[in-house]
């Protein structure tokens, strides 16, 4: 019987992938992957006039109401194609394409893609807008017309024959290949039932297309997407919104005695859940759609929950009055004045401790390295006398004489003892993903405690002015900013223990971070500051500041601190760093941390890098 069983399974299995196999549209032996092209792409599609706050991600498939062949309905494949589409905030490209089969002409077809984004607005009319923005693609760049005809006339081949199709699908399907062939030339596009084989040379609309009629965009869709789990490649999941049955009816199919309990659920308003359940993410991976119901019910009692923020007995100390601070909104180019609230907060429960005994071998080493920068001799240039010859000055002066222009300079070099006037002040990303874990032994947290305390008693032997805070978030009304060292404040014991204090926030306002940590550098006296901020993750919150609008605003409050006088410098260990960090911090403005275990030791060594006079 066992046997039969695995006999079974086996055949399945085999005849599974020979009717998937030959269903399948695509070359496989011509696939290209997304992923090996993300970053050329990106900088194609800004370099291009893109706007630069725009993610390049993979995007999910769709569901379209297709004409499928017999194979592909036997093999149930077809139902659902990634498109590529383009809004405000997002450039999704299909994870893989293989529509060719020549992965040339996919790669080509992939910078297609990112060109046509690049020149794309608000879409009104699927048909029209993409011949529209093909057309003056064509005319703007005109190298790029025997690429293009390339696309087309390869993709023609592999349509559908019109001949072969109904009566309105027909005159659909030769409308778009006319306007393939010759963009713009379609002004009217006859009605079907059914939605057009996808044209992967063109841009998709964000909403759902799952509707008979593909290229009638007049009516907006009330699907939304969602994010999916983050176990895979980033991708985004379809919604709707469901009204939720209200009736009192129904029929029992099971007999009520067995009921172990009876239990009256309770609706708790929650936006999110701390932990992560991995059935569920599984679950929301398979769902080709998710329902979300608008229905909120209320109960008679009293009582009311607040999940999101701790008791005032077991919060951090605050101090003082909350601190109004604006916000970029770049959809308007304009900052919101007041329009974030941030407390600063003492760790509470902190107690003065020691340098944990585990770290004083390394706090003793990197002592050693650096107590000789205290007093460092360094090589002054362009001196008029000194013991050494300056060859760079001496070089500027002998072209600038060759052409007539002899200023005075000194051509010497001279070696001195000076002092190092600069500051620092480090901010500390202690939002809830610090709570993950790295490994069995040690979380997110963990290091960046480690790493505060040796950075603490590194820059305490060197001597120079420093501070060390903490923020997370909680919408706009609420950014906590942990205080653990200011600049007035000496470095000992006290500073040891709030910092070994810390623990797990919420999210990562990352703008108003910056823009607090600017003004409290402010009075500070030194010539050369510097403001380090360790992370691991992208800004987030739970209101709007997502995606773009946090990139954005952070990227302004970056300018805003370079404006005021202060070097701002990224520190972080998100392997995904480098898909935008260089828009918000610039291409020389931070570092990725591959293995963050030795953030506590790297972080001393890039501070006595960047400030090497």
């Amino acid at each position: 019987m066992a046997f039969t069983v695995e006999l079974e399974e086996w055949v399945g299995s085999v005849w599974h992938r020979f009717i998937t196999r030959r269903a399948s549209p695509d070359f496989p032996e011509a696939r290209v992957e997304l992923a090996s092209l993300q970053r050329p792409l990106a900088l194609l599609f800004r370099a291009m006039g893109g706007a630069s706050g725009i993610a390049l991600e993979a995007a999910s498939p769709r569901q379209l109401l297709l004409r499928r062949n017999l194979l592909q309905q036997v093999a149930g494949t077809c139902k659902q194609l990634p498109v590529a589409w383009c809004d405000s905030s997002n450039l999704r490209l299909p994870p893989s394409l293989a529509v060719y089969p020549d992965a040339g002409l996919n790669q080509e077809l992939y910078r297609w893609l990112a060109l046509l984004a690049a020149q794309a607005g608000d879409m009104r009319h699927w048909a029209l807008d993409n011949q529209r923005w093909t057309a003056e693609l064509l005319q703007r760049y005109p190298a790029l017309r025997p690429r293009y005809q390339r696309l087309v006339e390869a993709h023609l081949q592999l349509r559908p024959d019109p001949s072969q199709l109904a009566g309105g699908e027909a005159a659909l399907e030769r409308a778009l290949c006319q306007a393939l062939r010759e963009p713009g030339s379609v002004h009217q596009f006859p009605r079907s039932e059914r939605a057009p084989w996808p044209l992967p040379l063109w841009l998709y609309p964000a909403q759902n297309l799952g509707e008979p009629q593909a290229c009638q965009l007049g009516e907006e869709s009330d699907g939304q997407l969602l994010n999916a789990p983050e176990q895979k490649q980033l991708a985004r999941k379809q919604a709707k919104r469901v009204e939720e049955s209200t009736s009192k009816g129904g029929l029992l199919i099971f007999r009520l005695e067995n009921l172990f309990s009876w239990s009256e659920h309770i609706e708790l308003d929650r936006c999110s859940d701390d932990s992560e359940d991995l059935d569920a993410a599984r679950v929301a991976e398979d769902l080709d759609e998710l329902a979300l119901s608008k229905q909120r019910l209320r109960k008679g009692g009293g009582l009311k929950l607040d999940l999101d923020l701790p008791p005032a007995d077991v919060d951090d100390i605050p101090l003082g009055d909350g601190i109004k601070l604006p916000e970029w909104d770049y959809r308007k180019q304009a900052l919101h004045q007041d329009f974030v609230n941030l407390q600063m907060y003492l760790p509470r429960g902190s107690e003065a401790q020691p340098l944990p005994a585990r770290l004083a071998p390394l706090a003793k080493r990197l002592r050693r390295q650096f107590e000789h920068l205290r007093n460092d001799r360094q090589w002054l240039r362009q001196q008029t006398q000194g013991s050494e010859l300056d060859l760079q000055a001496w070089l500027d002066f002998h072209v600038e004489r060759q052409h007539g222009h002899c200023a005075e300079r000194g051509l010497f070099m001279q070696q001195r003892a000076t002092r190092r006037d600069l500051a620092c002040l480090l901010l500390a990303d202690l939002s809830m993903s610090t709570d993950a874990h790295l490994n069995d032994q040690h979380r997110v947290i963990d290091v960046v405690i480690d790493s505060l305390l040796l950075f603490g008693e590194t820059l305490s032997t060197l001597g120079d002015p420093f501070a060390l805070y903490g923020f997370s978030s909680l919408r706009r009304q609420q950014v906590r900013m942990q205080e653990l060292k200011s600049f007035s404040q000496r470095y000992d014991e006290h500073t040891r223990g709030r910092i070994q204090a810390l623990k797990p926030g919420y999210y990562t306002r990352m703008g108003a971070a910056i823009r607090q940590a600017t003004q409290l550098m402010g009075s500070c006296k030194q010539k050369r500051k510097l403001l380090l901020l360790v992370t691991d993750g992208k800004p987030n919150d739970l209101d709007l500041y997502e995606g773009r609008y946090g990139v954005e605003d952070t990227r302004e409050a970056v300018l805003e601190a370079r404006r005021a006088g202060l070097l701002p410098f990224c520190i972080t260990i998100d392997q995904q760093g480098g898909d935008y960090l260089p828009y918000m911090f610039g291409a020389n403005g931070y570092t990725l941390i591959r293995q963050p275990q030795q953030l506590p030791l790297r972080l001393p060594q890039l501070y006595r890098q960047l400030t090497q006079l």
